[in-house]
């Protein structure tokens, strides 16, 4: 493999998919409209300005210089709608249904990459369940948001195309990584066995605005426990299909997320 293949938001979404399982990760762009993408970013502005960009520690898992964000679908409407896109939507249920009946949002960030940002360290999304022996079944399908352009300068993702098929003891070699360049509005795919982190920011002044939203099959927990993320009487408001895309309810009807929210409400 030598990039990551790219469609546009009209192709038909079999021939996306079928890229995807190929490559393990595909650019899709126009996903998101300028008017979406300036909507996210206004929604969160006030948290992204709160968050601390820490120096960094080369030991550490997540690199320095960097805003993060989590708890997304409480804090920006528009959020949550770009994560029921019809074609994320379309994606998923190629991708993870055939191993359940229901699939959820594993994990939802805002991520801003600043300058002096290291390489993140490579890891797959999958790594959550190491008692799947690799490679793994599918577990999880990943997207990363353009919310500005990426580069290759300024911390675009990095991407190790291939390597969701590879076995534990393959080592990857510094000329399989590739970085996602692609600009705002794009969607970045990939596979929860491939390998991948965000890129170095090597830019004097430019920062690299991403959303990531991944989603795993319904009856692994979550990475991000959405039920505490957001009060449950917000998330009782929401249309059924995006209660049940977040974890609230029960799966297909097999008992699991069974609750009462009478007790939470005071009823």
């Amino acid at each position: 493999m030598t990039g990551i293949p790219s469609s546009e938001s009209s192709d038909d979404v079999d021939h996306m998919y079928a890229l995807l399982a190929d490559a393990g990760a595909l650019i899709v762009h126009g996903l998101a409209t300028a008017e979406q993408v300036a909507a996210v970013r206004s929604d969160l502005a006030p948290h992204v300005e709160a968050a601390t960009a820490a120096p960094d520690n080369p030991e550490d898992f997540y690199s320095g210089h960097t805003h993060r964000v989590t708890a997304l679908m409480h804090r920006s409407p528009t959020a949550r709608d770009l994560m029921m896109h019809p074609i994320v939507e379309a994606m998923g249920e190629r991708h993870l249904t055939p191993n359940c009946k229901t699939w959820t949002l594993n994990v939802s960030a805002a991520l801003e990459v600043g300058p002096g940002a290291r390489d993140q360290i490579l890891h797959r999304e999958e790594d959550l369940y190491p008692f799947f022996e690799l490679p793994r079944p599918n577990l999880i399908l990943a997207s990363m948001w353009a919310m500005s352009d990426f580069t290759i300068d300024n911390g675009g993702t990095q991407i190790v195309p291939g390597s969701h098929t590879w076995p534990a003891d393959r080592k990857v070699e510094p000329q399989e990584i590739v970085r996602a360049e692609m600009p705002a509005g794009s969607v970045l795919f990939w596979l929860g066995g491939v390998l991948h982190g965000a890129g170095a920011n090597v830019t004097d002044d430019e920062w690299r605005y991403g959303m990531i939203l991944t989603y795993n099959l319904s009856f692994l927990r979550q990475e991000e426990n959405q039920h505490v993320s957001m009060p449950l009487a917000d998330a009782l408001q929401l249309p059924p299909g995006m209660q049940a895309r977040l974890g609230f309810g029960q799966d297909n009807g097999d008992g699991l997320g069974l609750f009462d929210p009478r007790p939470v409400l005071g009823l």
